[in-house]
């Protein structure tokens, strides 16, 4: 159907006859992703971990789905965050059971008793999270376990849960969830006997509203939100990190306003090559009202000296800027000689570190703590190495994006005052 054209696509629903046309919508085969098919094996647990929009809750119900038709479950749990979300979600809603089965084989649903009755005798019963006591007793032979991560007692709930999953002769679950770094999701992910399914909102995106590719989409991409609620990342902060994700998200500006200054700073590799380190290239701008404002991250990896130079004039013409600072401790005058080389109009300034890395980022930190820096705009590759880095510095990786971000932000505000004239970005 995706390979045909629209009129190709009517001419052949045309023909169906109503029998015909009625069995193909409710073909769940035909129209789902291959990462919307529950997967071969000897599993216990399917883990989808998915973004919003992707299409978790219609899985999960044509799995239910499936498993009834087929006569492969008779007694199945529902368990949701709340009673409300089981009933208004996963039984109720535009993707819940009453609407993915077809006419001839839907449920009766009886909202008093929080169960579904199939035409074949198979039955399901809601529950919520809240109340883990529930689950104690009743057996089940299959279990969907919606939105895992919001569940406020998820430890509990998900262990009476499977002490009642006991019938039958291969019990199984599917979870689906947008990820949290939570303690029940990592114990299931570490279990062999689950198989995890990954997705994001971008998966669907043709099947969504336009406003929400055009508003929801474009607004969070690549903020800690959005990689969360959109790509499905697992994000977490590192013990003792010198920047938590929180409080990069609480810093975050959607434009910079006007600024008085703007630098490019340049980490270089000590060595050039597909195998080097990242030459770090980070612009930063210091605003009318004393804040700094990070508006770019260009670094790059893999390119000859000469190329990295162009790449960091490239930023200084492109975003205006007054200057590069480059940390000369790897390649002393060369570095700007390299400039030059490029552009000998470009001023240099050339900083030496005389402490070591965490010393020169501690300050910076604490501008940021204060909330006088901010990123405006998301820069993800950056934001990751930020929340990495620690007081012993960053684990198996030169932090080059962060030595290139404490080069700008100590000169736009831990240098001497130097203020041209207020320009708009």
């Amino acid at each position: 159907m995706r390979s045909l054209t629209k009129e190709q696509r009517q001419r052949f629903l045309s023909s169906l006859t109503p029998t015909e046309a009625a069995a193909l919508k409710f073909d769940w085969p035909f129209w789902a992703r291959p990462n919307q098919v529950a997967p071969k094996g000897g599993w216990r647990h399917w883990l989808i971990l998915a973004g919003r929009g992707f299409g978790k809750t219609r899985t999960g119900a044509e799995w239910v789905r499936a498993l009834v038709e087929g006569g492969k479950a008779r007694h199945i749990a529902l368990v949701a965050p709340t009673m409300n979300d089981a009933r208004a979600v996963m039984v109720e809603g535009e993707s819940g059971l009453l609407a993915i089965c077809p006419p001839w084989a839907r449920p009766r649903f009886e909202p008093s008793k929080r169960l579904l009755t199939w035409p074949n005798g198979a039955v399901a019963t809601l529950y919520s999270a809240e109340e883990p006591e529930r689950l104690r007793g009743p057996q089940h032979d299959a279990a969907w376990a919606d939105e895992l991560c919001a569940w406020r007692m998820g430890e509990a709930a998900w262990d009476m849960l499977m002490f009642g999953l006991r019938l039958g002769e291969s019990p199984r679950t599917v979870v689906t969830t947008t990820p949290k770094p939570v303690p029940v999701l990592k114990r299931l992910i570490a279990d062999a006997h689950v198989h995890v399914t990954r997705g994001s909102t971008f998966d669907n995106l043709d099947n969504l509203a336009p406003a929400f590719a055009r508003d929801i989409v474009r607004r969070y991409e690549g903020t800690r939100l959005g990689r969360q609620e959109l790509l499905a990342e697992i994000l977490e902060d590192v013990p003792g990190a010198l920047w938590s994700r929180a409080g990069l998200e609480a810093c975050r500006a959607d434009a910079a306003p006007a600024l008085c200054r703007l630098v490019v700073a340049v980490d270089p590799p000590a060595s050039s090559g597909e195998k080097a380190d990242e030459c770090g290239l980070v612009a930063a701008g210091l605003g009318a009202d004393g804040h700094a404002y990070v508006l770019a991250d260009d670094t790059s990896r893999g390119l000859s000296p000469h190329g990295w130079a162009a790449r960091a004039v490239a930023l200084y013409h492109r975003l205006k800027a007054d200057r590069i600072v480059a940390e000369t401790n790897q390649g002393g005058a060369m570095v700007a000689a390299l400039i030059a080389q490029v552009d000998p109009g470009v001023p240099v300034r050339a900083v030496h570190a005389t402490r070591g890395k965490v010393v020169r980022a501690e300050p910076v930190a604490a501008l940021y703590e204060q909330g006088r820096v901010h990123h405006a705009g998301a820069f993800p590759a950056l934001e990751d190495q930020m929340c990495a880095f620690t007081p012993e510095g960053l684990s198996g990786a030169s932090p080059d994006r962060v030595d290139a971000l404490v080069w700008a932000i100590t000169e736009l505000m831990l240098k001497p005052k130097f203020t041209p004239n207020i320009r708009e970005l």
